[in-house]
């Protein structure tokens, strides 16, 4: 369809061809002009295949744009009040899905280029074969559906793309719990193998201290009994150079002082044998009723380098707990990561660890109270995500409290923490009593 403009009227000549497009559809179109044949010529052409409304003028458009959503608009620029250039910026800003088509009588490049820059689908001059009206509100129909298919696309991608990260990041995350646990597992079955091995020998230095006590004291007797005995002169001079040669009466002296070393020592391999064998528990690695104090203690002596000292102060409040099912292992590995966290947020100072336990609604519950510094606000809610350590670069992995709180869910139990910036942390664990087993604890 096409039309022929004579003075102030229009005359509709049937279009050359009717022929539909395929990839034709009806959309809600408005037509704004202030001329009301040029509306209704418009309107009859485009709404032969297209909802159409009009409007006179800009403020009419813009009140029926509120009302209804429309997939394109064709304004004339120059009509009274506000034209159709600040239709058009009101379009794009208002309405970003709405395609515009400007239709004017003035010829002039920088007019046309304004209008393209300001978003304009197209621009075309006043008369206009409604061929090319037609061939134009198609073009820009077209333009739309391809830029709203790409912002799905695009938005749809995004999506994806964040579920993957979110799944890359729990793959991470579970592969590097997988690892540290099997780390702890190789360091437990190794620190279990050293401790078989250093049991036999350090056995035996320990029990054969007392028997070397026993003779290097009946030595010292029979050393006595000669230092009385009268020698000839001859041999009693040859006895005092030896003596002199051999520092006798300090060595005699010191041989107390020796043996009661070589003693505390050999009771202190004793007892790093059994710490380690304690807390590597691979002989209890099933679920099985544990003491929990046991573990605690267990822990904190291995763990001597922070609480050995007069600087850190470790309280021990224990109440009463029954035995409790757990593996025992890993809960020890949960005691190691909060006792070492608390004596290093002290920041080498002087101060004072806690450790409270008691029973609340069947579960064991143990309390670890640190005076450190405490955790700002900011990370408070990051403390258990993989990864996240507030500790310089090769200090920390941000495993530890991530593990601890997976553990903790294993078992069925809980971990709170309260902190107070500047006067420190509590973590506060519970572990139920009488906990369900599950046959594999690192599911």
């Amino acid at each position: 369809m096409s039309y022929a403009f004579h003075g102030n009227s229009f005359a509709i000549v049937p279009p050359t061809s009717a022929a539909p497009s395929a990839r034709e559809r009806r959309e809600r179109v408005l037509v704004v002009d202030d001329e009301e044949s040029v509306r209704s010529v418009f309107s009859d052409c485009l709404g032969l295949r297209h909802h159409c409304s009009a409007a006179a003028n800009t403020d009419e458009a813009l009140a029926l744009l509120a009302a209804n959503h429309y997939a394109l608009v064709v304004t004339d620029i120059n009509m009274p009040g506000r034209s159709g250039t600040e239709l058009l910026r009101e379009v794009v800003a208002r309405y970003p899905d709405t395609a515009v088509i400007i239709i004017s009588g003035v010829d002039r490049t920088q007019r046309v280029l304004d209008a393209l820059r300001l978003g304009a689908s197209d621009y075309l001059l006043k008369p206009c074969d409604l061929d090319v009206l037609e061939l134009s509100v198609d073009r820009a129909l077209e333009r739309r559906a391809l830029l709203s298919q790409a912002r799905s696309y695009n938005e749809d991608l995004e999506r994806r793309n964040a579920e993957l990260a979110k799944r890359k990041a729990e793959l991470e995350r579970l592969q590097a719990q997988i690892v540290h646990s099997e780390k702890m597992a190789s360091l437990g079955q190794l620190a279990a193998g050293v401790a078989h091995e250093l049991n036999n020998p350090a056995g035996f230095i320990y029990g054969n201290m007392d028997v070397l006590a026993q003779s290097v004291a009946a030595l010292e007797r029979l050393l006595r009994f000669y230092d009385t005995a009268p020698l000839a002169a001859g041999v009693a001079e040859r006895v005092k150079n030896l003596k002199e040669e051999i520092c006798y009466q300090e060595t005699l002296e010191d041989l107390g002082s020796i043996i009661a070393d070589c003693r505390n020592g050999a009771e202190r391999i004793r007892d790093i044998v059994q710490n380690l064998r304690t807390f590597s528990r691979l002989d209890e690695a099933e679920f099985k009723k544990i003491d929990l104090h046991e573990g605690i203690d267990s822990t904190v002596r291995l763990l001597s380098r922070y609480y050995s000292g007069d600087r850190l102060i470790l309280r021990r409040d224990y109440g009463q707990l029954p035995l409790v099912d757990c593996y025992a292992g890993q809960l020890n590995q949960v005691w190691m990561n909060l006792l070492a966290n608390a004596a290093q947020s002290m920041g080498g100072k002087s101060g004072e660890v806690a450790i409270r336990t008691w029973m609340e609604n069947q579960m064991a519950m143990v309390a670890i109270t640190d005076r450190g510094d405490g955790i700002a606000s900011e990370h408070l809610k990051k403390i258990f995500d993989p990864f996240f350590t507030t500790k310089p670069v090769g200090e920390g992995t941000g495993l530890g409290l991530s593990i601890t709180h997976t553990i903790i869910q294993r078992h069925g139990g809980s971990i709170n923490v309260k902190t107070r910036p500047g006067h420190g942390t509590t973590f506060t664990v519970g572990v139920p009593v009488e906990a369900k087993h599950r046959s594999n604890p690192r599911q």
